[in-house]
């Protein structure tokens, strides 16, 4: 295992790669205590992701601070209502888990300073825990489709950021008083790291949004405005729900409008569901109901 003295996020990628070769050609062999921390780590991740949570309503915290207003809305007004997460996007959170596990053990083989992991911290009032420091600096450990991988490879987060990535690094920074950290990510479909240190043009005043989020998502008359314009599906004049809204959970009741108040029609193609605003040409695949 490399020596942690000196060591710092530009090399933090190729660093991993280089101690991953040398495991492959044998010329470093795994520490036991890293070993025994991986393990450690797995079973932990395991039982958190088993353990039902307990329903305690609607709070922002610094995971959702960066989610647009009109979806944070609807989380809070809908807060006490029954949901379930279904069988698939629960093992797809249980990987998530477990990815970050095998990158913190790479991070630290390579030699790499890992620490305050799921520390607490507060900013006016919100609470978040940070996944991690890396060489004294806030680092979030990201898994990414090879499309959301781009963003991150690309430094083009701030044009896509749906999930609000941004805000929530920006107020672990905020608390802590450091200011250079960014995204450890893996794409889940080739393996490939990269580190993304976002520029602070990117990164929103934290403080000032929450003020704002105070504001609209505790209101509970009418919603904020919507959060994304509908864009064109193909060429026949169809219009369909962007890419940020297909990952929300209010986009029905957010969309009741749409269609001249019917609602969206959603379609399903091979490549997953279309979800539109406007129908001119219905298209020639199946049609599901909302």
């Amino acid at each position: 295992m490399s020596n942690s003295t000196e060591k710092n996020l530009s090399t933090l990628v190729d660093d991993i790669y280089s101690s991953v070769s040398k495991l492959n050609t044998g010329e470093e062999k795994i520490p036991t205590e890293l070993l025994d921390s991986l393990l450690e780590g797995i079973k932990n991740a395991m039982v958190s992701w088993a353990t039902p949570r307990n329903k305690s309503g609607f709070a922002l915290r610094m995971s959702n601070i960066g989610k647009p207003s009109r979806q944070l809305y609807y989380e809070n007004k809908y807060a006490d209502a029954e949901s379930t997460v279904n069988a698939s996007t629960s093992i797809k959170f249980l990987y998530g888990h477990l990815l970050e596990e095998v990158l913190i053990f790479l991070v630290k083989l390579s030699g790499h300073a890992v620490t305050d992991r799921q520390k607490e911290v507060v900013v006016s009032g919100v609470k978040g825990h940070m996944d991690c420091k890396i060489d004294g600096e806030v680092v979030d450990i990201k898994t990414a489709s090879n499309f959301a991988f781009k963003k991150f490879k690309n430094g083009r987060l701030a044009e896509d950021d749906p999930f609000g990535y941004l805000s929530q690094l920006t107020g672990y920074e905020k608390a802590e008083g450091t200011e250079n950290g960014g995204f450890l990510v893996i794409n889940k479909e080739s393996g490939e790291l990269t580190l993304f240190q976002p520029e602070d043009l990117d990164k929103p005043n934290v403080e000032s949004l929450i003020s704002k989020l105070m504001k609209l998502v505790f209101n509970l008359g009418n919603p904020p405005e919507k959060c994304y314009a509908p864009v064109p599906a193909g060429t026949k004049g169809n219009m369909k729900l962007p890419r940020g809204c297909t990952y929300c959970g209010f986009k029905i009741e957010c969309n009741k409008d749409a269609n001249d108040g019917d609602g969206l029609r959603i379609f399903k193609y091979a490549k997953g569901l279309e979800y539109l605003t406007k129908v001119k040409s219905v298209p020639k695949v199946e049609e599901i109901s909302s």
